[in-house]
């Protein structure tokens, strides 16, 4: 299956995005890796454009950035990267598990792997909408929790199309 296929139907069709559990792991990865790819770039340009401050710094620490020179901005897309990476896969991961924890009061079939591809397919609308409630400062401070349930509800709508349980 192609991206642009992915994509769509991750945005649009709870129903494909219940059927993406059964992707091979590494097609899941890669998805997911362009999205970090994306993320971790707009913010690294808005780090060197400084319009983001990552960290505050001491004079100190602005002194030594300025002898380390151009060294930092590698360094700086690395962490980024990193942090990104990280903090993606673990909010993948932990709303896995409350996904699992759905299909069980669903009595839906359905092992932690897939729910978590389901999981990680389903960070689509999440992304974007982090990226795009970035360049909105006053609303900054809700985006975490307002995608974290934008997330779960993509989640729960495809748990809908996961097979019943036998009786």
């Amino acid at each position: 299956m192609k991206f642009q296929q992915l994509f769509k139907s991750a945005i649009h069709e709870p129903k494909k995005l219940a059927a993406f559990r059964l992707l091979p792991i590494g097609k899941v990865f890669r998805y997911v890796f362009v999205f970090v790819a994306l993320f971790t770039l707009l913010s690294f340009i808005r780090y060197i454009g400084g319009d983001a401050v990552l960290f505050e710094s001491t004079p100190e620490q602005m002194e030594h950035g300025k002898t380390i020179g151009g060294l930092i901005y590698p360094i700086a897309f690395l962490l980024q990267l990193v942090i990104s990476t990280s903090f993606i896969f673990i909010q993948i991961s932990i709303l896995g598990y409350i996904g699992l924890l759905l299909l069980k009061l669903m009595k839906r079939r359905g092992e932690y792997r897939h729910i978590w591809r389901t999981s990680a397919i389903a960070v689509t609308v999440p992304i974007l909408l982090t990226i795009g409630l970035d360049f909105l400062p006053s609303l900054k401070t809700f985006s975490t929790v307002f995608t974290a349930v934008v997330h779960f509800a993509y989640i729960a709508a495809a748990a809908r199309y996961y097979p019943k349980m036998p009786q």
